[in-house]
């Protein structure tokens, strides 16, 4: 099996555990008896999680080369974590498991990202049809499990995902061993001058924007459909179209790369992420308004993060590739991701469907400004 098959199928397996777990693990909570506070807090655990752990992760796998070991017992840590989740009682326990499972999880996909790209030998535009094979792993889990859970009890999707983390755990032995730090010592002074560069310094930070503005959407959507009176095969859809928009990126993202500098694909990418959020937080009754704002998602998630993993890849090079991709994964979907629940969470309850999600066009607009004013690759 060749490299290239092999990270693929990691992704494909990886993200089918995740499509079981983005568009439902709310209800689930909700069917447990919390509330939106409450779904906020648990949902937050992995990205305040990525703060530091990442970071941690990618030290680790630049100074020993064991990126591979990493991943298996990150998959192996989800496996036991989603177990013990079942037998934790209230909020405040169930978000502890979910802080320490995500602790020690949090690493794996920014590291297989760091060793998928270090395998492209700089050919970036290889990249998509890879990472294509998430986005169908992806597909399968959001339309089965929504499938599943219009015939069971929410209670029954924590069965599904821990069949699912288990085989995350299967596959990801057959990675392919390799080292993803090249070069000489003085990383860590190395990794200080880059860090004070303004260019990368607003590259995280508008990427931290985009993790925040998909906070309502990430902890809320689904539960905002349902209570407009979408069925749960039918929010799978929806959460599928916005995938299937996502592999025509992937697929043609060596044209793209090849005529857009990453520079305007990112900024197009936050624009399209304030009107996708912006249309949901309004429009949500009109299905074709929502089917279009699915669709953004082609941009929001598909483009934007091609383009940050590969302007990350330019800007920390040699042994820093690991340690900028788990730095990326830090600030972006930790600091980002954490802070755009937790607010999203505050407004939900506060403010309604329709302010939150203006929040999140507003942080996306901020994203767009950082990225027009100091960012250039």
């Amino acid at each position: 099996m060749t490299p290239p098959t092999r990270l693929s199928a990691y992704f494909g397996a990886y993200f089918l555990y995740a499509g079981a777990v983005v568009p439902y693990f709310a209800l689930y909570l909700a069917a447990r008896g919390f509330g939106a506070g409450e779904i906020a807090l648990v949902m937050a655990m992995p990205q305040v999680a990525r703060i530091a752990a990442p970071s941690f992760w990618g030290w680790l796998a630049d100074r020993s080369g064991a990126a591979r070991a990493i991943v298996v017992g990150s998959a192996l840590a989800l496996v036991a974590g989603y177990l013990a989740l079942g037998a934790a009682e209230g909020a405040v326990a169930v978000a502890g498991v979910m802080l320490v499972m995500s602790l020690a999880s949090a690493g794996a996909l920014p590291i297989v990202e760091a060793i998928t790209l270090a395998s492209l030998a700089g050919r970036a535009e290889r990249y998509g049809p890879i990472r294509m094979w998430g986005s169908i792993g992806f597909i399968a889990g959001v339309l089965g499990t929504g499938v599943w859970l219009d015939a069971h009890a929410p209670q029954s999707l924590l069965g599904v995902i821990v069949a699912l983390a288990a085989l995350t755990l299967a596959v990801s032995v057959l990675l392919p061993q390799a080292r993803v730090s090249v070069g000489a010592g003085g990383s860590e002074a190395r990794l200080r001058d880059v860090l004070r560069r303004s260019d990368v310094r607003a590259l995280l930070a508008a990427c931290c924007c985009m993790s925040a503005a998909h906070g309502a959407l990430y902890g809320f959507f689904s539960l905002h459909a349902q209570a407009l009176g979408y069925s749960k095969t039918a929010i799978g859809t929806l959460w599928t179209l916005g995938v299937l928009a996502e592999i025509v990126v992937f697929l043609a993202w060596a044209q793209l790369v090849r005529r857009y500098s990453l520079r305007v694909l990112l900024i197009a990418s936050f624009v399209c992420a304030a009107a996708r959020f912006a249309a949901i937080g309004w429009g949500t009754q009109f299905l074709v308004l929502l089917v279009a704002a699915q669709l953004l998602h082609a941009a929001t998630f598909g483009v934007f993060h091609a383009a940050s993993i590969a302007a990350v890849h330019r800007l920390f090079t040699g042994r820093l590739q690991a340690r900028g991709q788990t730095l990326y994964s830090s600030l972006s979907y930790g600091v980002g991701g954490g802070a755009g629940l937790l607010v999203a969470g505050w407004s939900w309850e506060a403010l309604g469907p329709g302010l939150s999600f203006t929040l999140s066009s507003l942080f996306a607009l901020a994203g767009a400004a950082l990225v027009s004013w100091r960012v250039r690759v």
